[in-house]
C-alpha cells in the first residue's frame, strides 16, 4: 500500500502549512480517561457508622428540669415563666453542681423561632451542663 507525501513533481521546496492534529486528539483523550479514573475516587467520602434513630419515650422523673419555648419566644422553667437570661443562668448554675446532674428537657413549640431554642442551649452549656434532651412528637401517620 503506497502514500502520496508529495504534492506532485517540482514543488518539492514549498512549505506544508497544514496543521496535524492527530497527536493533539491523542492527547486529549489520555487527559480525558485520567479525568473519569480518578473522578470517582476523589468523590468519596470518609465512610462512617450513622447512629441508628431510637425513639424512646419520654420518662419524666421528678428531678428532671422541663425548659418549654413558646412560638412567641417565652421560655418556662417546668411551668414556671422565666424573667430572661439571668434568672435562666442562675437556675442552672444551681442544678449544675448536683452529682448526677439533673436531666435538662427542652420543649420547643414547632412555630419558635431556632434563635430562642438556641440562646437556652447556649446557656446551659454557658452553666455547665452536660447533657441536653430536645422533646418531640411522633409524625402523625396516614
Amino acid at each position: 500500500m503506497g502514500m502520496n507525501v508529495g504534492g506532485g513533481g517540482d514543488d518539492e521546496g514549498e512549505v506544508v502549512s497544514a496543521i496535524n492534529t492527530t497527536p493533539l486528539v491523542d492527547v486529549m483523550l489520555v487527559l480525558l480517561i485520567i479525568f473519569l479514573i480518578t473522578i470517582p475516587v476523589a468523590t468519596h467520602t470518609v465512610k462512617v457508622q450513622l447512629p441508628k434513630d431510637a425513639n424512646q419515650p419520654t420518662q419524666t422523673k421528678p428531678g428532671n428540669v422541663v425548659l418549654a419555648v413558646t412560638a412567641s419566644g417565652q421560655a418556662f422553667w417546668n411551668e414556671v415563666p422565666l424573667r430572661g437570661h439571668q434568672d435562666l443562668l442562675d437556675r442552672l448554675e444551681k442544678i449544675a453542681v448536683i452529682k448526677p446532674q439533673p436531666q435538662i428537657q427542652i420543649r420547643g413549640d414547632a412555630k419558635a423561632r431556632y434563635e430562642s431554642v438556641g440562646r437556652i442551649v447556649a446557656t446551659c452549656q454557658e452553666a455547665g451542663i452536660y447533657r441536653v434532651d430536645f422533646i418531640t412528637e411522633q409524625p402523625h401517620s396516614n
